[in-house]
């Protein structure tokens, strides 16, 4: 796959996975699991990015004496949700004019 259009998959995934609550690392990936592999390197480098272009907020929190990161989806990651909601249409006929005759 692309690797820009992977990246921008993986963005809005791990958007996706923190848009009902904030979330941390390790559940990020637990919860991504069932439909993308991530490791952990790759989601913090994901997170990082998405802190630089305002589409999350990080906290930290102490739990269970170790301080812990809790990422909070932002009005711009929202934003970009539905961004990528509306592209999937255009998406989806670029992928049927590639794959047009394949079933024969």
């Amino acid at each position: 796959m692309d690797v820009q259009l992977k990246r921008g998959l993986l963005d809005v995934c791990v958007l996706a996975a923190i848009k009902n609550e904030d979330s941390y690392g390790y559940k990020i990936i637990k919860d991504l699991k069932p439909y993308v592999e991530l490791s952990e390197s790759t989601l913090y480098t994901i997170l990082k990015r998405l802190e630089t272009s305002n589409m999350l907020t990080v906290r930290t929190v102490e739990h269970d004496g170790r301080l812990r990161k809790y990422y909070h989806i932002t009005d711009e990651g929202l934003a970009r949700i539905e961004e990528f909601k509306m592209e999937w249409d255009g998406i989806m006929s670029i992928y049927r004019f590639i794959a047009r005759g394949d079933e024969q």
